[in-house]
């Protein structure tokens, strides 16, 4: 967490949206240094578990979360169809552990059922509401799904959709690029 990021987000955006029995992860593919785009095409949601049956989306530095992904990937086969616990047992990990600690990066995970925000301070969020966003753009993303979920006949991957190119629209550190993964 630096002066500048009071909040510990990085610029990027990932979105969950769970809607009408299906779950949407969207990120967008911006990666920056500084005030410099380096990249516009980074993968940063991805399905994990034995079955791919968890999606994960991570905004922070790259390697810290590459490290939590395979902590929480370890953790699942640990605790195979349990992702609340997997996730409640990494945040206890992550907030304890003094490398972990170190680690600046947040998680969005979800499966069939459940959708959960991990950050290091050891939260473990289910959102009431069905929707997740964190990064940079996250509260722009954020706002505009639950502004498109009430509107009849979306799914959850147009909302997604919708909702991260109005967040790339606003956000310098979010781009149109986007990685989309549904259950």
């Amino acid at each position: 967490m630096t002066q500048d990021d009071p909040i510990g987000w990085h610029g990027t955006t990932i979105l969950c949206v769970r809607h009408g029995g299906r779950v949407t992860m969207a990120g967008d593919g911006q990666v920056t240094m500084g005030q410099t785009v380096v990249k516009g095409n980074a993968r940063k949601v991805r399905r994990i578990g034995t079955d791919n049956g968890v999606l994960t989306g991570f905004a922070g530095a790259t390697a810290d979360a590459f490290t939590l992904l395979e902590r929480l990937e370890a953790k699942l086969d640990r605790f195979p169809n349990q992702l609340e616990r997997a996730c409640v047992e990494l945040a206890k990990d992550w907030r304890t552990d003094r490398y972990l600690r170190r680690l600046e990066a947040m998680m969005a995970v979800a499966d069939a059922t459940h959708s959960y925000t991990l950050t290091g301070n050891g939260d473990v969020l289910e959102p009431e509401d069905g929707v997740i966003a964190i990064g940079s753009g996250g509260n722009y993303a954020l706002a505009a799904a639950r502004a498109l979920i009430g509107i009849e006949g979306l799914t959850s991957e147009e909302i997604a959709r919708r909702a991260m190119s109005i967040a790339a629209d606003i956000c310098v550190y979010t781009n149109h690029s986007l990685i989309l993964e549904t259950l």
